[in-house]
């Protein structure tokens, strides 16, 4: 169980992107700014976990690049103003790891740990065993697993998932709904 009570400024949040930040396209990417839409409550979550968190990092697939349907220039756009809006609301996002990858045994895929090793090496405080990865997928939580880190699953996208699958500690609607348990009680 995540010792939620515990959580402080030396622990980190890894996130996933789609179907966690913003929603997701039906059997498609996200290829551009206009088609990213923010999950209410996201912000303000962001702004919770700002607060709370030392690290917040996005690892995110991003086969689209690979397939050569999304454009890496539009992606980085997508990214600079995702990151730009939720600064805005005092919310802030430390580094963003894409894996273009179409191998799924590309070491940097999820549920592969490439992309957390790739954090840890920009952040060398992080500690996987005060981390807590969030995803809407199977693939995100054993991510989390093969990095060491508790994990939260949103099922935004995918509710026909085995809650009770052993990789996965818990399970919350949204961002806001776990980022509300951070807060202090009244």
């Amino acid at each position: 169980m995540i010792p939620i009570k515990e959580i402080d400024k030396s622990w980190t949040l890894f996130l996933d992107r789609d179907g966690v930040i913003n929603h997701e396209k039906h059997l498609d990417y996200i290829h551009t700014w206009d088609e990213f839409i923010f999950y209410d409550g996201v912000k303000e979550a962001l702004s919770i976990f700002a607060a709370t968190f030392n690290r917040i990092i996005v690892v995110t697939n991003q086969r689209g690049i690979g397939k050569g349907v999304t454009k890496l220039e539009d992606l980085q756009t997508i990214h600079k103003n995702m990151k730009l809006s939720i600064e805005a609301t005092n919310g802030r996002i430390d580094n963003i790891y894409f894996c273009p990858d179409m191998d799924d045994n590309s070491p940097n895929r999820k549920p592969n740990a490439g992309m957390g090793y790739m954090a840890k090496n920009d952040f060398p405080e992080i500690d996987f065993s005060k981390s807590i990865m969030i995803g809407n997928t199977i693939s995100d939580m054993a991510f989390g697993r093969n990095i060491g880190a508790y994990t939260i699953f949103l099922p935004t996208t995918k509710p026909e998932t085995d809650q009770n699958d052993h990789r996965i500690d818990l399970v919350f609607n949204s961002l806001f709904d776990f980022s509300k348990t951070l807060l202090p009680n009244p």
